[in-house]
């Protein structure tokens, strides 16, 4: 389906509340900003960074900032999108009864593009999991310093790889096999797809 065809049948959805969309739509187009869809929903970018998103749900409707967390919000009106977890998304929410303030809307949707070409953008900050050896394989890398000394060039993720592939194993005698499948890869320097490219 074309990104046109998404968003006609986005803006023309049986809700009750779809004169309102087409009015959030309307004014959204009247910006700078880019309309595209993303995860099933409209989209509004600057220089290809996600600003706003517009959502339409049973019950509600609304916009959801991405980096909302740096708006003014003067009204105190922003909800956080999921309480504990998002950290910069904030959004409007509205139902049937709500009228839209057009006025409203803009200074939001204003503010959020100047946050946007100022650079405002909560960085992304993923956990690293921890790589758990298998004994086996620690023991190897004990007594063998040219393996270790591959083993731990290899980014964090090459590692995990290679430590799962062999915990993944059941029987003990199964992960020695795998073991001494990975040791020449790992010490070419090589992440475990290599195992598979061989054949």
């Amino acid at each position: 389906m074309t990104k046109d065809k998404k968003l006609n049948n986005f803006y023309n959805q049986e809700v009750s509340w779809l004169a309102s969309l087409k009015k959030i739509r309307a004014l959204l187009k009247s910006t700078d900003l880019v309309e595209d869809v993303k995860w099933g929903m409209p989209v509004y970018t600057i220089n290809n960074d996600n600003v706003v998103g517009v959502a339409s749900f049973k019950q509600h409707y609304g916009l959801w900032f991405y980096q909302g967390v740096y708006l003014t919000d003067a009204g105190k009106i922003l909800r956080n999108a999921q309480e504990g977890k998002t950290k910069a998304m904030r959004h409007l929410h509205f139902t049937e009864d709500d009228i839209i303030d057009e006025k409203l809307i803009t200074s939001y949707v204003d503010e959020a593009i100047q946050n946007a070409r100022d650079g405002k953008k909560m960085p992304v900050v993923r956990s690293v999991k921890k790589v758990l050896l298998p004994t086996m394989l620690k023991n190897e890398l004990y007594n063998d310093a040219q393996l270790k000394l591959h083993f731990t060039a290899l980014t964090k993720a090459k590692q995990r790889a290679y430590a799962d592939y062999i915990n993944e194993a059941k029987q003990e005698a199964t992960k020695c096999k795998r073991l001494d499948r990975c040791i020449p890869f790992i010490l070419e320097g090589k992440g475990i797809d290599a195992l598979w490219k061989k054949n």
